[in-house]
């Protein structure tokens, strides 16, 4: 059955169905969504509480907003939107862009998500890559599977550790970069101090080292003050930068962005038309619309209000279920937290009865970390789930058998 279409008319006698249509639409995904019109996200039947997605809670998504930004986007500049353009992204977001990091337009590659920009920046310079341990699982396994050449240098609760990173530096060839996470990194949630910051960016300027900064979670700051990134200490000769509207407006539109130095945009290019000529432009087209009516830090301001009391719920319910039981740190911002197990404990074993007991995680060794370890996300779940999923947990904990 189709959707109701409500006709009106203008002084011209035109046909006008759009506004009603696009409206009746909204609140269908709304209520799929599981948001009532008021914004308010309905919990009952929950079966399954999902520690293991790192992605925004529906009410984070600003639907209606999203909706009428395309609509404009398509009306104000749709011959472009809809038809192929630049390999590099759209003009006017390219733009944008570069005059928030205060780089030329040329050096900006819009891409379908960051990780796109990822898989073309191993496959323009390839050779040996040093990633943190642990790290992001799917950086992780595009490497493996590439057949690279992969080194790893520990995270701990100030980041990176940039004494080991020169020890493995000096152990082998010069890495075609080292890829880093360095604000509320993806596993654990850890920062990079600024101490360590300021001699990783030394250390890219006077070894010429090329470094990676992944950087998609840091404007999701809850507490402290920001830190600069690698990419404005460096002067980002060295550093390139990357980073996604998919965790500060939505994931689904797979809007993210690289920042290269100008020699490598041509190779760049060539490769991203070779794999799909031109990226989706209206997707590119509509944040852009978002970003020119001022949306964004407004935005910004309402996710973060969502994502702390999440952040907060996680950190009181292990507090009061698992102290003295199990170690985890409390991340100032970001999707995730890292939680230590007992030695005893296998979390891949732990995970196999939480899933039969209707909660799941991530293992730490998908990550490269130790068995012992687990990633919790605290971004998609509500605090009342995340309360009961914690209890969950927490239960089985304390039945496990010992790791043999």
């Amino acid at each position: 059955m189709g959707l109701p279409r409500r006709e009106q008319r203008d002084k011209g006698g035109a046909a006008k169905t759009h506004t009603v249509i696009v409206g009746t639409k909204v609140n269908l995904l709304l209520t799929l969504c599981g948001i009532e019109s008021g914004g308010v996200p309905r919990l009952t039947g929950v079966d399954t509480i999902s520690f293991a997605r790192g992605i925004p809670a529906p009410e984070c998504l600003p639907v209606r907003e999203l909706a009428d930004c395309a609509k404009a986007a398509l009306e104000r500049d749709g011959l472009v939107a809809l038809s192929y353009g630049s390999t590099l992204g759209y003009g006017p977001l390219r733009e944008w862009i570069a005059e928030r990091h205060g780089v030329e337009p040329e050096r900006v590659f819009v891409t379908n998500g960051s990780l796109q920009a990822f898989h073309f920046v191993l496959d323009s310079l390839g050779g040996r890559v040093i990633v943190e341990r642990p790290t992001y699982d799917r950086p992780r396994k595009i490497l493996l599977a590439a057949g690279s050449e992969l080194d790893e240098v520990r995270v701990d609760d100030d980041g990176l550790d940039v004494d080991e990173l020169e020890r493995v530096l000096a152990s082998g060839p010069e890495p075609s970069f080292v890829y880093t996470i360095p604000t509320f990194q993806n596993p654990t949630g850890s920062t990079l101090s600024e101490g360590r910051r300021r001699r990783l960016a030394e250390l890219a300027s006077d070894r010429s080292v090329a470094i990676l900064e992944d950087d998609p979670y840091s404007l999701v700051r809850f507490d402290g003050e920001p830190l600069p990134s690698l990419f404005e200490l460096e002067g980002g000769e060295h550093v390139m930068y990357s980073s996604s509207f998919s965790k500060t407006i939505a994931p689904g539109l797979r809007v993210g962005y690289a920042i290269v130095p100008a020699a490598l945009g041509p190779e760049l290019e060539e490769l991203a038309a070779s794999t799909y000529i031109t990226p989706a432009l209206l997707a590119q087209a509509t944040v852009f619309e978002f970003l020119r009516r001022g949306l964004f830090e407004p935005n910004l301001e309402r996710v973060r209000g969502l994502l702390q009391s999440r952040r907060d719920a996680m950190l009181d319910a292990l507090e009061r279920e698992l102290a003295g039981q199990a170690r985890w740190n409390r991340p100032e911002g970001g999707y995730f937290l890292w939680l230590e197990l007992p030695d005893t404990l296998d979390a891949g074993k732990l995970l196999v009865r939480a899933a039969a007991a209707g909660v799941t995680f991530v293992p730490g060794v998908d990550f490269g970390g130790p068995p012992a370890s687990a990633r919790l996300a605290f971004s998609f779940v509500s605090p009342e789930e995340i309360d009961e999923g914690v209890r969950r947990l927490a239960t089985l904990m304390a039945a496990a058998p010992a790791a043999v």
